[in-house]
């Protein structure tokens, strides 16, 4: 901790023999995570869907940190075959999997787009891909002591409503209101990965994060963020602090949601904080979890 009691990068632990996934990470809030496990001696996979981005980071981080291990691989949240592809060839690569960080999204579409599997962008893409992505990994986390799972979610989920009745907003689109209930899905599959974690006996962390408001490329569709985020907005480096101490912090224990503790949760230094009642609704975690396993056919736990 620093003088005044904050959560810093400095206060990551060493991460020298721990292997960790970070997705989206060529960019903002994944790209500023990755650098920091890189640059405290974790090997980490950069989980790309543009490569030529994802080969600018990786060279960004190893000029900066030359002892840094930092691998690339492809990965397209938004098509399934791609998600099966990367977590076979990680598996066949690395054994066991410490750290994933599901990061990687995308944020109010202004027309509804689908993904390669026919879903609504923003729940195929923030929510069922990385449901999919960590079920895939699940064999390689297990094997990990402590290992973690964690997850990026946005105060936009308080404001989320899963539509069972219209999950890839075919009779209806707000961009929105799809957004919002990626994200409420996020902490809806992180509260019940954890209690699948605990009811199975696997000694691991499901946990998540928010960034408040940050400016990242994530807002590029909306101009009240463009506008404002020059005068409001945090910083990248901070707004990546949650996820940070979500990932790393040896006092994170299952369950746990971090964001930034400044007004209203939007800047500030990362601490434990409260979502949405909505997030902790169980027979609604456990509908999701039966959904998405349908939709994905992705199975485990």
């Amino acid at each position: 901790m620093t003088e005044k009691g904050h959560w810093t990068a400095k206060d990551v632990p060493d991460m020298m023999g721990k292997t960790a996934i970070v997705t989206g990470a060529n960019s903002g809030i994944g790209y500023e995570t990755a650098r920091v496990l890189a640059a405290r001696g974790a090997q980490v996979t950069l989980a790309c869907r543009n490569l030529e981005k994802g080969q600018a980071a990786q060279g960004q981080i190893t000029r900066e940190h030359p002892q840094a291990q930092v691998e690339l691989t492809h990965l397209d949240l938004a098509n399934l075959a791609s998600v099966r592809r990367f977590a076979g060839d990680f598996s066949a690569r690395h054994d066991p999997l410490d750290l994933l960080v599901n990061n990687a999204g995308v944020m109010a579409i202004p027309e509804r787009w689908t993904t390669d599997d026919g879903f609504e962008m923003q729940f195929g893409t923030n929510h069922l891909g990385h449901f999919a992505l960590t079920g895939l990994l699940m064999d390689a986390i297990k094997r990990a002591p402590g290992a973690r799972v964690v997850t990026v979610s946005s105060s936009a989920h308080a404001r989320g409503r899963i539509d069972f009745d219209d999950l890839n907003a075919e009779k209806s689109y707000s961009r929105l209101a799809a957004y919002s209930q990626s994200k409420l899905a996020n902490l809806l599959f992180t509260y019940e990965l954890q209690r699948r974690f605990e009811s199975a006996g696997v000694e691991a962390i499901a946990a998540a994060a928010h960034p408040g408001w940050t400016a990242t490329n994530l807002q590029a569709h909306i101009l009240f963020f463009r506008v404002l985020n020059p005068l409001v907005a945090q910083k990248i480096d901070m707004g990546a602090l949650p996820t940070l101490r979500a990932a790393t912090a040896p006092d994170v224990q299952g369950g746990d949601y971090y964001g930034p503790g400044g007004f209203m949760g939007m800047r500030g230094a990362p601490v434990k904080v409260q979502s949405h009642e909505r997030s902790h609704d169980q027979a609604v975690a456990g509908r999701l979890w039966q959904v998405s396993e349908e939709m994905t056919d992705t199975h485990y736990l």
